[in-house]
């Protein structure tokens, strides 16, 4: 399993979009760009999206969570987007209904089941209003990224000493 790359070039503020499809392409785009992921990634995450929703009405601000299969990522990733304004993703579970997206944490996992441990400390981060409204009201990359490295232990994920 390879490290997990999280800095601040894989958090993008004030994402602008007017479709969940339109926000998908920009974070998978930059994740493209670093060499993060394959060009197919792209493609990839946004047909998933619609096959498999990922939105989630969670306390105060909304988040969605997409993902796709393993062959399309170079280097296990995290992204964080922070929307300009509220784009709806349909809700995960319920595809008759959708929430208006704040934050998306586009997940590159490198190998299947990887995202599990992740998606938990995840679900604890999005349980917390607090949290979420810090990170969505939050101007600063570097503030971000200390934050989510506190919140989700990167170590623990990764197995070992950094």
């Amino acid at each position: 399993m390879s490290e997990l790359f999280f800095d601040e070039s894989v958090i993008l503020l004030n994402v602008e979009g007017t479709t969940k499809e339109e926000v998908l392409e920009t974070v998978s785009s930059n994740l493209v760009d670093k060499g993060l992921v394959k060009p197919s990634f792209i493609q990839a995450i946004i047909n998933r999206e619609g096959e498999f929703a990922t939105g989630l009405p969670t306390a105060g601000v909304s988040v969605a969570i997409p993902h796709t299969d393993v062959e399309h990522v170079n280097q296990k990733t995290i992204s964080i987007a922070v929307l300009k304004d509220p784009v709806d993703f349909v809700i995960m579970g319920d595809d008759s209904e959708t929430t208006p997206v704040q934050i998306v944490f586009m997940l590159a996992m490198d190998e299947p089941h990887s995202q599990l441990s992740l998606l938990q400390r995840l679900m604890q981060v999005f349980q917390n209003e607090e949290v979420l409204k810090e990170l969505a009201s939050q101007t600063d990359k570097t503030a971000i990224k200390n934050l989510m490295e506190e919140k989700l232990d990167f170590v623990a994920l990764e197995g070992g000493e950094r």
